[in-house]
C-alpha cells in the first residue's frame, strides 16, 4: 500500500486558526483517522513567512488572510481557495497611555495592523475615512495615522512597552486584543464584527498542483475543517481548553473569545462567497491603491469541497 502524503498547512497562533487546531486534535486522540493523508500543521511567526513559504512551495497550502491569497493567487502562484477558516474574530484595541476616546483621537498616532494586504487594514482605513481620517504608513505625506506593520504576536509587547502613549492601539486577529485586556495594558475599541457583520478575514488555500494530485485527501481535510469549526461553535468551554493548548495561550482568554461575546468569531460558516471577496477586492483597488488589478474568482475559489463537507 502506497505511503499516505504529508499534507503541510501553515497557520499562525490566532484563533482564526481554531479549525486546523481541533482537526489535528481530533487526529492526535484518534477521534477521527485520515484515510489518505497524514496532516502536517506548520506553525509561522507572521503573515510574509506565510506567504513566502507557499511561493516556494514548502507548504502544501495555509490558512492565510484572504486579500493576501488574492494577490499571491494574481502574482502566478498556483492556489485555490476552498473556505473560509472563520468569520469576524478581529479587535481594534487602544492604548490605555494613548487617550483615545473616539475615532478622530487615533489621529497623530502610531496603530499597528498585522500585515498592508489584511482585511484589518480595511476595516481600520473604511473606520477612520468615514471620519474624515486618512491613515498610511510614515513614508506617505497627508496621512492622519500611521500605520505600521507588525506580526501579530508581538503586539501586547509593544504597547506594554510604549510607556509614551505614541502608539495608539492595534487591529489585529484574537487572542492578543482579550491577551493585553487581560493584563491591564490596552482597552476593546471595536470589534470586527461591529464593522463588518460576518466579515470573512483568513482563508484556506491549496496549491492546485496538490489538489489534483491528492483530491480525496483534500477532501478529507475540508470535511474535518467543517466538523471542527461547527463543533467550536457549538461547545466553547471544551473548545478553549484546545485551543489554550494550540495557542499557546491561557484558556480563560481564548474562552473569552469565544463566548463575550458569542458572535465575536464564528467558525459555523465556512463556505466562500465570492461577492464578499469581491467586496474585499475593489475596496483595495478603488479606495486604498494596494491592490493594481482585479483577479477572477470563479478562477481562484474551487468550492467542489465545502459542497461535499456541506459547510454553511
Amino acid at each position: 500500500m502506497a505511503e499516505k502524503p504529508a499534507i503541510k498547512i501553515g497557520y499562525l497562533k490566532i484563533t482564526d486558526h481554531f479549525i486546523l487546531g481541533v482537526t489535528a486534535r481530533k487526529l492526535q486522540q484518534g477521534m477521527e483517522t485520515f484515510q489518505h493523508c497524514t496532516l502536517e500543521p506548520v506553525v509561522k511567526n507572521g503573515w510574509n513567512e506565510v506567504a513566502d513559504a507557499l511561493s516556494v512551495k514548502s507548504l502544501d497550502g495555509a490558512l492565510i488572510l484572504a486579500p493576501t491569497a488574492m494577490d499571491l493567487f494574481k502574482s502566478g502562484v498556483d492556489l485555490k481557495l476552498l473556505l473560509l477558516a472563520h468569520k469576524s474574530g478581529s479587535v481594534l484595541v487602544k492604548n490605555k497611555r494613548a487617550n483615545i476616546n473616539s475615532v478622530e483621537d487615533f489621529a497623530g498616532k502610531t496603530v499597528l495592523i498585522p500585515y498592508q494586504l489584511s482585511i484589518h487594514n480595511m476595516l481600520f482605513h473604511k473606520l477612520l475615512s468615514e471620519k474624515g481620517l486618512k491613515p498610511g504608513r510614515a513614508t506617505e505625506k497627508g496621512i492622519d495615522v500611521t500605520l505600521e506593520v507588525v506580526a501579530p504576536f508581538q503586539m501586547p509587547e509593544a504597547l506594554e512597552y510604549d510607556e509614551d502613549g505614541e502608539i495608539g492601539g492595534f487591529i489585529v486577529a484574537e487572542p492578543f486584543g482579550s491577551q493585553v485586556i487581560a493584563a491591564g495594558h490596552g482597552e476593546e475599541f471595536e470589534l470586527s464584527k461591529n464593522l463588518w457583520a460576518k466579515h470573512p478575514c483568513c482563508v484556506f488555500v491549496m496549491r492546485t498542483e496538490i489538489i489534483e494530485k491528492h483530491p480525496e485527501a483534500i477532501q478529507e481535510i475540508c470535511t474535518s475543517f467543517v466538523r471542527s469549526g461547527l463543533a467550536i461553535d457549538a461547545q466553547p468551554e471544551p473548545a478553549s481548553i484546545i485551543g489554550a493548548d494550540f495557542f499557546s495561550q491561557d484558556k480563560d482568554i481564548i474562552r473569552r473569545v469565544l463566548t463575550d461575546p458569542p458572535d465575536r468569531i464564528l467558525t459555523g460558516e465556512l463556505y466562500p462567497q465570492k461577492e464578499d471577496l469581491d467586496v474585499i477586492q475593489k475596496y483595495m483597488m478603488d479606495k486604498m491603491n494596494i491592490m493594481t488589478s482585479l483577479i477572477d474568482l470563479d478562477k481562484f475559489v474551487d468550492t467542489r469541497f465545502a459542497d461535499v463537507a456541506g459547510a454553511k
